[in-house]
């Protein structure tokens, strides 16, 4: 066991995986030399070499478009896109092409890569820095869309998502790269793609959340104990293909339901989960399904997210009015 953050988990991951298979490789921006722009593949140029660790061009389309074209040819590539804003370069080859080739090839194909980058505010950044376009990516059939809240689920996530035949949208929450600390086997394990993790029971009301917002939750939920409330906390972890089971189970429990989730409100991960609320529990609901999310307006600069990023007090805002609707 090691205690890592959510930046050396995934280094761990991607280590292990270049270490026990010769058809991983790894590229991207600036991933190479200074081993990103995060440094979360910080030496493995230097341990794998510059054939199986790389930089690429400043070109998002063309990461991806030959990242496809070596998944196709036998290789699991790992490519990281820089930016949450800086995907959108690439959005054609992965709307167009990456999501629909094995359909397109009516299963002659398989994909198996990976797309990995940081989302989300919270950092204090520039424009095209602090987005978090999960939506878009789990609207095309075809990917999965990945999102690690901890350390271990990172390090587990990742080696699931390189081992998957399946292209893989792995989104990595920049605000608590370093600001996690957790105990992680050394050793390799994986946890499976596709099932939610509840982090804590309860019994009044269901917080749903993925990534940063985990963090923030369970500040909420600390306010909320004070206040005599049991909430209990589901991690999404994968936001397609969406755990419903375990989402319905909860809503069935506990009656009420609030999403959280840093993303522009308006169609959006939280209108989906409503939807299941809908499908999975509408006759136990007690109150309306609520969504505690970011402004349908983009990201304010630098200083300004301060008035976007979701607070726990806001979080707990909605669980006494959920409460006590």
């Amino acid at each position: 066991m090691s205690v890592m953050t959510i930046v050396k988990a995934i280094n761990n991951a991607l280590d292990i995986k270049l270490n026990e298979d010769s058809s991983v490789v790894v590229y991207g921006e600036d991933v190479g030399v200074e081993g990103g722009v995060f440094r979360v593949t910080e030496g493995l140029q230097k341990k794998y070499g510059v054939e199986r660790v790389f930089d690429s061009p400043l070109a998002e389309s063309g990461i991806v478009g030959t990242a496809l074209g070596m998944a196709l040819s036998g290789l699991r590539p790992v490519v990281e896109l820089q930016f949450d804003g800086f995907t959108y370069p690439a959005f054609n080859q992965i709307a167009s092409n990456v999501s629909r080739m094995q359909n397109r090839s009516r299963g002659k194909y398989t994909v198996p890569m990976v797309i990995r980058f940081p989302y989300g505010g919270g950092v204090n950044a520039l424009e095209h820095h602090s987005d978090s376009p999960e939506a878009l990516f789990a609207h095309l059939p075809g990917l999965k869309v990945v999102v690690p809240s901890s350390p271990h689920d990172a390090k587990g996530l990742m080696i699931s998502a390189i081992e998957s035949e399946d292209p893989i949208i792995f989104m990595e929450p920049k605000r608590i790269y370093r600001a996690v600390k957790q105990e992680v086997s050394d050793e390799k394990f994986s946890i499976p793609l596709g099932k939610a993790k509840v982090v804590q029971e309860g019994t009044d009301v269901t917080l749903i959340a993925f990534g940063a917002m985990i963090r923030e939750s369970q500040k909420a939920i600390e306010m909320a104990k004070d206040a005599g409330i049991s909430v209990e906390l589901i991690d999404l972890r994968s936001i397609y293909p969406i755990d419903r089971q375990t989402v319905g189970d909860s809503i069935r429990k506990t009656g009420r339901v609030i999403i959280v989730a840093e993303a522009h409100e308006s169609f959006s991960v939280g209108s989906e989960l409503i939807a299941i609320a809908n499908e999975e529990a509408f006759l136990y609901l007690e109150a309306p399904p609520r969504r505690v999310m970011g402004y349908d307006t983009v990201v304010p600069l630098a200083q300004g997210e301060k008035y976007y990023i979701i607070s726990p007090e806001r979080i707990f805002y909605e669980i006494e009015k959920t409460v006590n609707f």
